[in-house]
């Protein structure tokens, strides 16, 4: 086995996107070198054979490193879509009237089929319609139920089956369509860590994804559509994590709307002790490009001041001809971001207040433990992730060194601000929890002769939920030798 790869120099996380640029083993492993934590299959793209050889990689990397490596899967979501044109592209002049209608033939100027009866059944007068990610515009003028008459607001050339958006309406359609459901038991089946739910309007999508996840790995909701932002709350308190999906967003919204939900959509998920992760074009140049623009720099930076748990990359990772160039760029940026003296007030900018339980009000210690004398990590025993999410949310100025011995934590903390998993027996009483503790802080170079820590679990020992003991501790040096 290679030498383990120690914590990373940095505490937010990137997640990366698999495809034809990077959808093999030589490939995955050197993007996990150069900086990413956890990767990301897109559902909407590539056969499951495909995507099961990249978890197949993504395994037999982690033994051979000896970390936890994280694996999302993110389910397509229904994708509306317009019908076809007998001579495509068509344009479509300002101010126009078109009609989109449920007849079974091919369109012109005047008219396209738009196959979603749900749709036609919900828009009304001054509602808005947005085709083609939002190239074309129109507003409902007139509707029957059967068809929907519009007028062209912001005109162009359109042609086959391009989407369809609706901002202003939630529409009754399930966030879970048929392939979705059966890419899910197909994720479930080769044991990934987190699901990815798209489309997401209200609460009660998370809730029908959870009983069929039926706790069988972790969900994340990717907040995409306006209609979600009215129930954020909500949404959250049902969720294992929220992803800011700005490339969806920013269709339905005008651009300068975007980055104010981003940090509202960041502070309300800190809040809650939920992960958050910031998704979406943030390097796009380098998909092309084997160097992103200052702009883009600034903006994932911006994520990271933000307090985003994890920063994605998509089509830079996925298609783009630099993906082991933009993973180190994500990781550069982070390691920057994070040694900037500011940085420490400004994502405290959220303010985090501990809810009325012993697990949060020894999370809160620690991290001002952390704040007023030196230490080199805080030690947390979990076996199901609680206790970390909760010492994560406070940012502490020091590594979070997590030890649970279920893999499937360890795993899913892959998308955990600061954690560092350690996959390890459970012990049995204090000593053999210090001893541990001590250990594996010098094994993985999270602590040094002299060092102190400070250790979290719970009493009695492999309880969930039971997090009531705090304990500061200083290494000796010699532990190693003495196990």
């Amino acid at each position: 086995m290679a030498s383990p790869i120690f914590s990373r120099n940095r505490k937010v996380k990137v997640l990366a996107t698999l495809g034809p640029a990077s959808g093999s083993a030589a490939m995955i492993e050197k993007m996990y070198r150069a900086g990413v934590d956890a990767f990301r299959m897109n559902m909407s793209h590539g056969e499951h054979q495909a995507h099961a050889a990249n978890v197949k990689s993504i395994r037999a990397l982690e033994k051979k490193v000896g970390r936890p490596i994280t694996i999302l899967a993110d389910l397509q979501g229904p994708k509306l879509r317009i019908g076809t044109f007998a001579k495509p592209p068509v344009l479509l002049k300002d101010g126009a009237r078109f009609t989109l209608d449920m007849l079974n033939k091919q369109g012109d100027a005047t008219r396209v089929t738009l196959p979603h009866k749900e749709i036609l059944n919900t828009l009304q007068p001054g509602h808005t319609l947005l085709l083609d990610d939002g190239k074309i515009r129109l507003e409902v003028t007139k509707t029957d139920g059967k068809s929907v008459e519009t007028k062209v607001v912001v005109g162009g050339e359109i042609s086959d089956r391009k989407g369809v958006n609706v901002p202003e309406v939630v529409l009754p359609v399930s966030s879970l369509t048929d392939k979705d459901r059966k890419d899910l038991t197909f994720a479930l089946d080769q044991d990934v860590d987190w699901i990815a739910l798209s489309f997401v309007q209200r609460p009660e999508d998370v809730a029908e994804a959870r009983r069929l996840i039926s706790g069988k790995t972790a969900l994340l909701a990717k907040i995409e559509k306006p209609a979600a932002i009215d129930r954020l709350d909500e949404i959250l308190e049902l969720s294992d994590a929220v992803m800011v999906a700005r490339g969806d967003l920013g269709v339905e919204l005008l651009p300068e709307q975007v980055p104010p939900l981003q940090k509202k959509i960041v502070a309300a998920a800190r809040k809650l002790g939920r992960p958050v992760v910031v998704a979406t074009q943030m390097l796009e140049s380098m998909i092309k490009s084997p160097t992103p623009t200052r702009a883009e720099v600034s903006d994932v930076a911006t994520a990271i001041y933000d307090g985003a748990d994890a920063i994605m990359l998509s089509a830079e990772s996925a298609i783009g001809d630099w993906p082991i160039e933009a993973a180190t760029m994500m990781d550069r940026i982070a390691a920057q971001v994070e040694n900037d003296p500011s940085y420490a007030d400004r994502v405290h900018f959220t303010e985090t207040v501990p809810d009325e339980t012993t697990a949060d009000a020894l999370a809160a210690a620690s991290y001002n433990i952390a704040r007023t004398i030196e230490t080199s990590a805080i030690v947390c025993y979990t076996s199901s992730g609680s206790t970390a999410r909760r010492m994560a949310r406070e940012r502490p100025s020091v590594p979070l060194m997590v030890l649970t011995p279920n893999r499937h934590t360890a795993r899913r903390i892959g998308l955990l601000w600061g954690a560092y998993a350690i996959v390890t027996r459970d012990v049995s009483d204090f000593e053999e929890m210090i001893a541990k503790a001590k250990r594996m802080a010098l094994r993985h170079q999270l602590g040094e002769t002299g060092s102190r820590l400070i250790v979290c679990a719970g009493v009695p020992f492999g309880t969930p939920g039971s997090t009531n003991l705090l304990h500061i501790v200083r290494l000796s040096g010699d532990e190693l030798k003495q196990s």
